[in-house]
């Protein structure tokens, strides 16, 4: 019953997200338009659409760390209570009363599963599966087989213990030292965009004014490019909001237009360089999503405002 209202409190996140993203939407074609504010303003709504799944993935994320970090005092205790006599399952039982932060909840679920008769390396299977984390998954393979194969359970703990305490001490390490290069790749995404901005807003029109004075006979030779010229690429185009087929008909032109062309290749980098920074702080491209979100936001509102000033 708890997680059906936790669920159907989830939903409505959700739906309410949702229904503002589509009421932003609307209120920006219709009085948008023709303006700077159109795809800022669409920025805004789809922002507002994933803000609940951003939020989720970022809470998940801080999680998985809060389980990691805790899990080392489970293992801790668990030790502690063993070496006093208490058989394993007792043990579990003994010690699930503590508190583990985010990973009370797959301790006590731990408990009751030994409580109610299932064999101790079902149950821990069970608890490495639910905790989704790949550092508990090994330390807990090789718990099971321990004490599958009648091993010392004990030693196999304290090794594990430290196992799992040194990794974490390498993943603060890796933090700190690459703390300074995640600020630098920043510093160079916002360098990018200022030129991108320069070159969208003052380089094209210049090269383009040159282009037409050329044209009209001034003995001035400029490249052009295809048969319309820079010209044809540089044309500013309204989004036609009166029918949808004139309104995907206008989008297409403006995604093979320089706008869209400068917009996409702002986003393809900003995507790609939170990766890269996910990958060089915490060792995992899944961890860059949310700076890739960040980025991509930030990329996509910037550039599409300053287009709007051109």
């Amino acid at each position: 019953m708890a997680k059906r209202k936790f669920n159907m409190g989830k939903n409505k996140v959700y739906v309410a997200a949702f229904s503002i993203a589509a009421i932003i939407l609307v209120l920006d074609l219709l009085f948008f338009a023709d303006s700077a504010w159109l795809f800022p303003l669409v920025v805004v709504s789809v922002t507002v659409s994933i803000a609940p799944y951003w939020a989720r993935l970022i809470v998940r994320l801080q999680q998985q760390k809060e389980i990691e970090s805790r899990f080392p005092e489970f293992v801790r205790n668990m030790t502690g209570a063993i070496k006093s006599g208490m058989p394993a399952p007792k043990a579990i039982t003994h010690i699930s009363n503590a508190d583990y932060g985010a990973l009370t909840p797959y301790v006590k679920k731990l408990a009751n599963q030994i409580e109610w008769s299932i064999p101790l390396h079902k149950a821990l299977m069970t608890f490495a599966k639910d905790t989704k984390n790949l550092v508990i998954r090994r330390a807990v393979s090789s718990v099971i087989e321990a004490e599958m194969s009648g091993g010392n359970i004990e030693d196999v703990l304290e090794s594990i213990t430290g196992s799992v305490v040194e990794i974490k001490k390498l993943k603060q390490m890796r933090r700190a030292a690459t703390h300074s290069q995640v600020v630098q790749s920043y510093v160079i995404f916002a360098v990018f965009l200022v030129v991108m901005i320069i070159v969208q807003n003052l380089l094209v029109p210049y090269i383009q004014s040159l282009e037409e004075t050329g044209a009209q006979g001034t003995g001035i030779s400029i490249i052009r490019f295809g048969t319309t010229g820079l010209s044809g690429m540089t044309k500013k185009i309204t989004i036609d909001t009166s029918s949808l087929p004139g309104f995907l008909s206008t989008l297409r032109a403006w995604f093979v237009s320089l706008q869209g062309i400068f917009l996409m290749i702002a986003v393809i980098q900003a995507f790609f360089a939170g990766l890269v920074i996910g990958k060089l702080s915490e060792g995992e491209v899944m961890f860059g999503i949310k700076h890739s979100i960040i980025l991509m936001v930030a990329a996509f509102f910037i550039i599409s405002l300053s287009q709007g000033f051109i």
